[in-house]
């Protein structure tokens, strides 16, 4: 202890020990100038250093807190955990409960690199032994860690517990290619949520409704497909609109971080000259989808108006007419 108090001094010498200063007057100016003499501030920079090496080798001695390696090495762990979890649910290596298993794990390896950080922190303080710079980089490998599960906690509590949204509850559009990935084990079915999911998607989110669009069905139906493959959603099904049939698209979106698969059935059909497009995106995981459901079919209902709209604003652009032909030249005799 006495060791850690003496560095603490050396450290606090450097920095706040004054500089012996002189007077030295140009010859061009009638004022003095104080400038620090630099032959007196090199030798008392020697002095500082040769005090900071004396008092710091009995700290430099000292061993390495075991708690601040073990809080360490579990953020370490645990972020590696972490990144093994989302790997394994991104890419389908595994099934999903073995993947949340692992994330969760990893979770609770950063929570006990806290406490027994603060532990070593709290060991450090009493003998003085070093470690401080490993207390430091755990507790902010676990911040990283904990930061977004901690931010979807509160999403849980601000929003409702559903996972299905659509435009048109009353008869949204269907999964048929995607029926048979949702009927496995844990996985939310392919029917609609009902009636209790309606209401509260009413109350939560009052502005997703049907998109009306002042362009044929056909027109509506590229520019939502084209949308989607702009996203990078996996297309499933596509079927085009015709005189006697809706449009129709499933695709498979995916969350930003985590990866959890979210399918997407779209309904395209016409409205006289018009059309009226249909979304409905449902978590196929979990009863809560923490809103990401009616975040993905907001957005794609702003992009098909915005590009429903300038397919509108574009003029038709007309053939150049043909030249004239030149009239043919008579030569006389």
């Amino acid at each position: 202890m006495l060791s850690f108090r003496l560095s603490l001094f050396a450290i606090r010498h450097s920095l706040f020990a004054p500089l012996p200063l002189e007077f030295a007057f140009s010859p061009w100016s009638q004022t003095g100038s104080c400038r620090p003499a630099i032959s007196a501030r090199q030798g008392s920079n020697r002095q500082i250093l040769t005090m900071a090496r004396r008092f710091s080798a009995p700290y430099q001695s000292e061993p390495v807190s075991s708690l601040a390696t073990w809080a360490r090495n579990l953020a370490i762990f645990a972020i590696v955990a972490v990144v093994v979890s989302i790997l394994i649910v991104r890419f389908g290596f595994l099934e999903m409960k073995p993947a949340l298993a692992t994330f969760f794990g990893a979770l609770a390896c950063a929570a006990l690199s806290i406490l027994i950080g603060l532990a070593a922190f709290a060991a450090i303080w009493q003998n003085g032994s070093r470690g401080m710079s490993r207390i430091l980089l755990a507790l902010v490998i676990d911040a990283v860690i904990l930061a977004y599960p901690a931010y979807l906690g509160l999403q849980y509590r601000k929003l409702p517990p559903i996972h299905d949204i659509t435009t048109d509850p009353i008869d949204p559009p269907r999964f048929e290619a995607l029926a048979r990935l949702r009927a496995g084990d844990g996985t939310n079915p392919a029917v609609y949520a009902g009636l209790y999911s309606a209401e509260q998607q009413r109350l939560a989110y009052p502005d997703i409704e049907t998109v009306e669009l002042e362009v044929p069905a056909q027109r509506a139906y590229e520019i939502t497909l084209a949308l989607i493959n702009k996203r990078k959603w996996r297309v499933v099904d596509e079927r085009p609109p015709q005189p006697r049939r809706e449009g129709h698209i499933e695709a498979i979106a995916q969350t930003l971080i985590m990866g959890f698969r979210e399918d997407v059935s779209i309904r395209i059909k016409a409205d006289g000259e018009d059309s009226r497009v249909d979304i409905r995106s449902a978590s196929r995981y979990f009863d809560s989808d923490l809103g990401s459901n009616a975040a993905r079919v907001t957005k794609l209902i702003e992009d098909i108006n915005t590009a429903a709209d300038n397919a509108n604003a574009k003029p038709a652009t007309k053939k150049p007419p043909a030249p004239a032909k030149a009239p043919a030249k008579t030569v006389k005799k």
